[in-house]
């Protein structure tokens, strides 16, 4: 919003830019709007822009967001940054929220008394919109508090400090509002901007400096974060090499440790169509014991413009429509929704952003991922792998109790006798050893996607009613080849001529799978493609 105000571009206009992508192209030059397209030193010095500081005590910390953006003077704070129900955003798509209420959810955290204290000051650099407003060049600030029930009120609220319905204000330049070194939280000046502190948070379970635990919790919840956060620990009492650090998302912190920590061929990529809505989605398998500083029980995760809107837990991979139970603990699919219109969103998606709606989105968007994850040619071979590792690990397990069995009977004649001498009873479990097969290498720009099997007008693709067909074709391309941060594929679907978009694709080691749902519609029996007929 800065930005673009800063250029003097209205941002509901037609001129501002109409997603979030284009804005950060054009205002950050970050291709394609991800974060992985920039340098760790690029990405170090924009987070500066918005800071995450921990003070206070470490079982009751104090949070304060500090963010050098537009700003806010004291006769429109009311109008924005306290204000309820009001659509400021809904006009401006580059920005997330509706209607001014996520700012709210911290609230009934912000210890026993709910104490949140704002300061903020308009971007002075920003000319548009400063008609018939005296408080441009003041800061201004105010404490919301909760009120318990008074006789007559039926339910607690919230009211902000507003003597005479006025934002208290005074001018100054800056204010020491920016961390030091550790452990000192308040020594280089704010300019403009706004501070928000949020006093002895109710952050359960989270105790440690806030660069690990809640750094990785916030790396999950906001996958491919728009912009970075810089994290500053200043509570005293902690040792460590660092007290600060960059939060950039989960897959910027998968590919900074190089994939290091996932099987060999993933993310693996997947488009999904639901009721002509395009979805991506991404899987990730991580290595054994390699997915607890990364997930906790999410197994799926639905994200628009990066920040997660709603997840289901890891019992889905355990479902018999899925099968995939040996790699239940190590499974993350990220769907990005991002391209979803708004009648979508508002059926699959709640307010909160931690669920999402019952109802037939949902339950189209689950059978296609029960389909798709249980079809990954990928995901079937390591669960093949990770059932018999377990399997040979019961068994040798058990081998100290075999061998004491052996020896019991070598030294009794007896029970020599009850069993047949040369009979060994046989592995029950048939761990034979397979083959290791080479690495798979995909090219970064593939050269084909060809049909394994021609089809023609003689020998159609036999497509029964009411159900999905499948084509495979053999490439070259890279597994993420439709999902990656920069120069991603894409792939469309024509029945003669008009496109469609109710299908899926997957890509794995030089095997690309389509699933299409049979289209409603009457259309010609003999469906043309390029290389075949269906």
């Amino acid at each position: 919003m800065s930005q673009c105000l800063v250029r003097d571009i209205d941002p509901e206009s037609n001129k501002a830019p109409q997603s979030l992508i284009d804005a950060l192209e054009l205002f950050y030059k970050i291709y394609s709007g991800k974060l992985s397209n920039i340098t760790p030193k690029e990405r170090s010095e924009l987070a500066e822009n918005i800071c995450f500081v921990a003070t206070g005590q470490k079982s009751q910390p104090c949070y304060s967001i500090i963010d050098k953006g537009e700003g806010q003077t004291p006769c429109k704070m009311p109008e924005t940054i306290l204000s309820l129900n009001k659509s400021n955003k809904l006009r401006i798509p580059f920005v997330q929220g509706k209607y001014n209420m996520g700012g709210t959810g911290v609230l009934q955290f912000c210890g026993n008394q709910n104490l949140q204290l704002i300061i903020s000051k308009r971007n002075p650099n920003i000319t548009i919109h400063i008609k018939n407003d005296d408080s441009y060049s003041d800061w201004g600030f105010t404490i919301v508090r909760r009120e318990y029930p008074e006789e007559g009120v039926r339910s607690s609220f919230y009211r902000y400090l507003a003597p005479n319905r006025e934002i208290l204000s005074f001018k100054s330049e800056g204010l020491p509002l920016l961390p030091g070194k550790y452990p000192n939280a308040y020594v280089n000046y704010l300019f403009y901007g706004t501070f928000i502190k949020l006093y002895e948070y109710q952050m359960t379970g989270l105790y440690a400096p806030i660069i690990l635990d809640l750094y990785y919790r916030l790396s999950l919840l906001m996958p491919n974060l728009a912009l970075p956060i810089r994290f500053f620990e200043r509570r005293n009492g902690y040792k460590a090499h660092s007290y600060e650090t960059t939060l950039s998302g989960l897959s910027v912190r998968l590919e900074e440790d190089n994939y290091t920590n996932l099987e060999n061929g993933f993310p693996s990529t997947s488009s999904i169509s639901v009721s002509g809505q395009t979805l991506k989605a991404s899987i990730y398998l991580f290595k054994r014991n390699k997915s607890q500083n990364y997930t906790k029980n999410e197994g799926i995760i639905f994200t628009i413009n990066g920040q997660t809107h709603g997840y289901i837990t890891k019992q889905f991979f355990t479902r018999k429509s899925v099968g995939m139970s040996y790699l239940s603990d190590s499974l993350l699919v990220i769907v990005d929704c991002t391209e979803l219109d708004i009648n979508s969103r508002e059926n699959l998606f709640m307010n909160s952003r931690d669920r999402l709606r019952s109802g037939k989105m949902k339950s189209d968007i689950e059978s296609s991922l029960e389909k798709i994850i249980k079809n990954n040619p990928g995901l079937k071979d390591f669960k093949a792998k990770r059932r018999r590792e377990d399997i040979e690990n019961r068994l040798e397990d058990s081998k100290p109790l075999a061998d004491v069995i052996q020896r019991i009977i070598n030294k009794s004649p007896t029970l020599s006798k009850l069993f047949l001498k040369g009979v060994r009873l046989p592995n029950p479990f048939n761990t034979t050893d397979t083959k290791s097969q080479d690495e798979y290498v995909g090219k970064r720009y593939p050269n084909f996607f060809k049909l394994l099997k021609e089809f023609n007008q003689t020998n159609p693709k036999h497509c029964p009613l009411n159900k999905r067909f499948r084509v495979q074709y053999k490439t070259n391309a890279d597994n993420d080849y439709f999902d990656r941060d920069s120069d991603p594929g894409s792939f469309s679907l024509l029945i003669n001529d008009g496109e469609i978009a109710d299908f899926s694709i997957n890509l794995w080691n030089g095997t690309a799978n389509l699933n299409v749902n049979i289209p409603t519609d009457e259309v010609d029996p003999f469906v043309k493609t390029k290389n075949s007929v269906i």
